[in-house]
């Protein structure tokens, strides 16, 4: 089993999207292993966007990710990085494909709606920084049988 952190971003929230967004990665049969509602401070963000601070456009970007809570999920499965992010679509919400969450939910290239971590060192990476150990919640769905045999 594969983790990748996702965070449906204050976009998601304010367009009240959870639902909709956590059932489709639960109906794909994915695990969320943890899951909390919070706000982004400057602090976290500058963290999580390490690689993006010294861009012209960090500001707008940081003035986005803290002006509402987000809700930061752990997300469990077979592939789950790939799967998740075939799952989110292209970062511009006017070209991902229809059918993906940013295809059928967003029309801009910042406000778009999702994050999900784009490798498996990323995705160690952005956990930590998001969760701590104790609060990850392991367990196995009793229909895990029927979703991912073998």
């Amino acid at each position: 089993m594969e983790r990748t952190l996702v965070l449906l971003k204050p976009d998601c929230v304010q367009r009240r999207l959870m639902g909709r967004v956590i059932g489709r990665l639960e109906d794909k049969g994915l695990n969320i292993v943890a899951m909390k509602l919070m706000r982004v401070t400057p602090e976290l963000a500058k963290k999580h966007y390490a690689e993006h601070v010294k861009k012209d456009w960090y500001p707008e970007l940081e003035k986005f990710i803290t002006s509402a809570p987000l809700a930061a999920m752990i997300v469990e499965g077979p592939e789950a990085i790939r799967v998740v992010r075939e799952m989110v679509g292209a970062t511009n919400g006017l070209k991902a494909a229809p059918g993906t969450v940013r295809g059928d939910f967003s029309t801009s290239q910042q406000m778009n709606l999702i994050h999900a971590s784009d490798g498996p060192e990323s995705a160690v990476r952005e956990i930590g920084i998001f969760f701590t150990p104790s609060e990850i919640c392991e367990y196995t769905p009793t229909l895990r049988q029927w979703q991912h045999p073998g």
